[in-house]
């Protein structure tokens, strides 16, 4: 597929100001970065990505996503509650990008608390969606051997997703993929129309396993700080 003729790709991020399990931590040092900025530099790292929209309703976030080369966007207070969705942060970044004029083939919407990614992650993805027949995508890491448990109303422990009593050996249990969170990628109609970020014919992007961790407490940047620079993400 030609330059002229790919599809057009833009990245929405959506940062608000609060956070309630680490204080203001989009705006954060994290490997001498803000955290928001990751994920700005890496979508503009990719040449497949022709801008990135940052919707905040905060100034400070909003001066260091334009710093980092984003376009940015007033969030409304309305869509920055507890409540609000992601979903509905990301219709309204896409009614001003079509105000001034942008009309992207595909959306990639990218969480700033997952910054373990590469760029070479993003343009594979888009490069599977350009040229493929699917309506979204997810990322996602494989989990092949992960028991859950869980309680029930007597406070009783079962498992939820193998039998303890009939143990299967590793390599004969079935994969199954983790959402990871870090981006996904769908068309605009759907975004709109499902006022979800998944719908149509979905698929998925496999990423590295040590990719899969997101931030949403202190022991979560530490932890995603430590796996950024050991597996030297954080060289851009």
């Amino acid at each position: 597929m030609s330059v002229s003729s790919r599809q057009k790709v833009v990245a929405f991020i959506a940062a608000r100001g609060g956070s309630k399990g680490v204080s203001r931590k989009n705006e954060r040092d994290f490997c001498g970065r803000p955290l928001v900025s990751w994920s700005i530099i890496q979508a503009l790292s990719c040449d497949l990505v022709e801008s990135v929209w940052v919707s905040s309703d905060d100034d400070s976030i909003l001066r260091i996503a334009e710093s980092s080369g984003a376009k940015i966007v007033k969030r409304p207070l309305d869509l920055a509650s507890d409540d609000a969705s992601s979903e509905s942060a990301w219709t309204h970044t896409l009614d001003v990008a079509n105000s001034q004029g942008c009309f992207p083939d595909l959306i990639m919407l990218m969480q700033c608390t997952s910054p373990l990614r590469e760029v070479n992650d993003l343009t594979r993805a888009i490069s599977i969606m350009q040229e493929a027949v699917y309506d979204s995508m997810l990322s996602v890491s494989a989990v092949e051997d992960y028991f859950v448990w869980k309680k029930d109303d007597s406070d009783n422990l079962f498992p939820v997703n193998y039998d303890y009593r009939n143990r299967l050996q590793r390599q004969k249990i079935e994969k199954k993929f983790l959402e990871n969170g870090s981006f996904y990628i769908c068309k605009p109609d759907i975004l709109r129309a499902e006022n979800n970020r998944l719908g149509g014919r979905i698929t998925h992007f496999l990423m590295d396993r040590h990719k899969m961790f997101q931030i949403d407490s202190e022991e979560d940047f530490i932890l995603c700080e430590a796996i950024m620079r050991a597996f030297n993400l954080d060289l851009l």
